[in-house]
């Protein structure tokens, strides 16, 4: 069974996410759907096969995101410990190449946002730097090739 990791700020907003899903967008769909199967031959009818299409795709994400629900781990910063890189640490790093400094903030998936520097442990430079201490070198296998980053300190916010 997977374990999906969420801040108490990102179950409060899937919890949210989903109210809104079912109680919004859905009734809309759903209603969509009414009205389109009331204009004929349902066969032929566009409209109506894009409506419950719609419908399912939002189904499936209703029900992806209440099965992460059920097997989230609530993962609260004050217990995380800060000597080497876990979940939810801020990491200053640098490429050892190009001696370029970045920071990143490690978080689960769905909290990720590349423009803030929150990336998620699941990806490849999140994955190279876990178990990771100040001073350590992760060697990360990316697209472009390899990369090295030298991590410099690690903090929580």
């Amino acid at each position: 069974m997977a374990k999906f990791y969420l801040t108490p700020e990102g179950l409060k907003k899937m919890k949210e996410e989903i109210k809104e899903l079912k109680n919004v967008k859905r009734p809309e769909i759903t209603n969509r759907v009414q009205v389109a199967r009331e204009h004929g031959d349902l066969k032929e009818n566009a409209e109506y096969h894009a409506a419950k299409e719609e419908l399912q795709h939002l189904q499936n994400r209703i029900n992806d995101m209440e099965y992460k629900l059920m097997h989230a781990v609530i993962v609260k910063e004050e217990d995380i410990p800060s000597d080497k890189v876990y979940i939810l640490a801020t990491v200053n790093l640098q490429n050892v190449k190009t001696k370029e400094k970045i920071t990143y903030t490690l978080v689960p998936d769905n909290e990720a946002d590349w423009e803030t520097g929150k990336i998620s442990v699941n990806t490849p430079i999140g994955k190279g730097l876990l178990g990771k201490s100040v001073g350590d070198t992760a060697i990360i296998q990316v697209p472009n090739g390899e990369l090295q980053l030298k991590v410099l300190k690690i903090y929580r916010n």
